[in-house]
């Protein structure tokens, strides 16, 4: 597979703005870019950080996002589907073709010939097929349900050939499929050995095998000399670390203490620019937001999400907890974007929140509820900095529950929340916001919006073909959203790289997952 190579971004300005489509910030070093374009060095072993520790190997439990195990999954498995972030247009790796001839009704997905598992079975179409379909299943508990049950049935139709039909019709599902692990494909002989003996031996056919995993320490990679695409890799091994504190990441980078790492935090990125690191960021339309749950009260009444929205100053978040470096969004997509319409989230008006608190509170109903927040430094940073600003407030009641991932995600799962964290982080539109906000969306509606009106605009957008079709459609999302405020909107997300000068090949698709097969090192 031939892909660009991308700049090294030298410098990264505090105002380059996050838009929908990538766009490059900053001015490339001559010397780097040199660097870049030389032919690659086999050899070596990359130091990684990772920002989370997977809960198992099977690729089923693993994310491919920049937050999560895209380097190991891509590592183990290799992509099916890969994109340019620049462009957002498709590309290949293992499968030679997933399209559709009848405006995403079904979809054709064709393999590589010859592809097989380092325990050498074939990674043909029948193997895709039982990958895609556990995916289903509550319990493996994948994230990828999402979106592996936009597809209704599966066909093998030839050893290298599937066939799917989709639930309902949707022209941009390639885009939601790579940004999940159904871009990740492991031998089902391994699979059927179950999970304790999958992580201690998972099978892919990526182009790095597994060697050692020390929960809690190092995962542990090597070449795979039978990979496909020779040369490729070049580096002889791979050790990936987690390192989830926002501090020790950037400390380590700065030290050389880790030759790459995946970064959340802008302020960490400015660090890295000033020491003369490389950085890259994914650039993105919506970002992270605090939902508020329609299901119960008191947002249930559509008052109390208007009269908090009113209340918190979302850059007094980013002050608080970000030191003033992360981005606010004003708008569900920047100026930039194509879909941009100017339709501002809500400003913060103090007298008018009180107002409808103090209205609400008349009524029986004052403002009580817990966060939700995930037990990090910026998450939880993010709860306490809203509680903060809500107290200032009369007939307002406002708790933190700050927990560990798993249990955190246990009570967002039941839906057991006043408010908490959740995403809905856009390259194309469609995924990112019918997922979140469409009322048919059991698992990623974490908010629990049902609104007619919302669910045609967001059926428009993900069935539209020409770019006018679907600006109209996501127009009248925004304004959707604008009136029924499913959540405080308080940073852009930023998918992001960091790594030093000896780091080359350094490309990412789909929210900032890595391709390792394209990376080398020097020195």
């Amino acid at each position: 597979m031939s892909r660009k190579l991308r700049p090294h971004l030298a410098a990264l300005a505090a105002a380059c703005s996050v838009v929908l489509f990538t766009a490059a910030c900053g001015a490339s070093d001559p010397d780097d870019a040199a660097h870049a374009s030389g032919e690659p060095v086999a050899g070596g072993t990359l130091e990684a950080i990772q920002l989370t520790e997977p809960r198992s190997l099977d690729p089923a439990k693993l994310n491919n996002t920049w937050v999560h195990q895209s380097l190991v999954g891509n590592g183990l498995y290799g992509a099916l589907i890969t994109n340019d972030t620049e462009t957002l247009e498709t590309t290949f790796d293992l499968a030679a073709d997933f399209s559709t001839a009848d405006g995403g009704a079904t979809f054709t997905l064709e393999l590589r010939p010859g592809l097989t598992f380092t325990d050498g079975t074939p990674l043909d179409a029948a193997a895709v097929k039982y990958n895609w379909d556990r995916l289903l299943d509550p319990a493996v508990g994948s994230e990828a349900i999402r979106q592996a049950s936009q597809i209704a049935t599966s066909e093998v139709v030839g050893p290298t050939t599937l066939h799917v039909t989709m639930v309902a019709p949707n022209p941009h599902y390639p885009e939601a499929a790579m940004a999940s692990s159904m871009n990740w494909i492991a031998s089902p002989t391994a699979l059927e050995k179950g999970q304790e003996a999958f992580d201690v031996n998972p099978v892919g056919a990526g182009p790095f095998t597994f060697s050692e995993w020390r929960r809690g320490d190092v995962i542990k990679l090597e070449k795979n000399p039978d990979y496909y695409d020779a040369p490729k890799p070049y580096l002889d091994a791979i050790e990936v670390r987690t390192v989830a504190d926002v501090n020790q990441r950037a400390n380590t980078m700065l030290a050389g203490g880790a030759d790459l790492s995946s970064e959340t935090n802008r302020g960490n990125i400015l660090k890295a620019n000033e020491a003369g690191l490389s950085t890259e960021i994914v650039s993105t339309g919506g970002g992270l937001f605090m939902g508020m749950n329609f299901r119960q009260a008191p947002f249930d009444d559509e008052r109390a999400r208007r009269a908090v929205a009113l209340a918190v100053d979302a850059e007094a978040v980013n002050n608080a907890v970000y030191k003033g470096e992360g981005l606010v969004p004003l708008t569900l997509f920047p100026e930039e974007s194509p879909y941009y319409e100017d339709i501002p989230f809500p400003e913060p008006d103090p007298e008018a929140a009180q107002e409808l608190f103090d209205e609400l509170a008349t009524e029986g109903k004052p403002v009580e509820f817990t966060i939700l927040a995930y037990s990090t430094v910026e998450l939880k940073g993010v709860a306490e900095a809203i509680q903060a600003q809500l107290s200032a407030f009369d007939n307002v009641e406002v708790k933190v529950d700050a927990l560990e991932f798993v249990q955190a995600a246990q009570r967002v799962t039941t839906r057991d929340f006043g408010m908490a964290v959740t995403s809905a982080v856009a390259q194309d539109p469609d995924f990112a916001l019918w997922t979140s906000f469409h009322s048919a969306s059991e698992v990623g509606n974490v908010a629990g919006v049902n609104d007619p009106e919302l669910d045609a605009a967001l059926d428009a957008g993900r069935i539209g073909t020409t770019l006018e079709d679907r600006k109209a459609a996501y127009a009248t999302v925004q304004q959707r959203l604008l009136d029924l405020n499913p959540g405080i909107w308080y940073s852009r997300a930023t998918p992001s790289l960091v790594w030093d000068e000896k780091v080359q090949g350094v490309d990412v698709y789909t929210l900032g997952s890595i391709m390792p097969e394209e990376l080398w090192v020097t020195g």
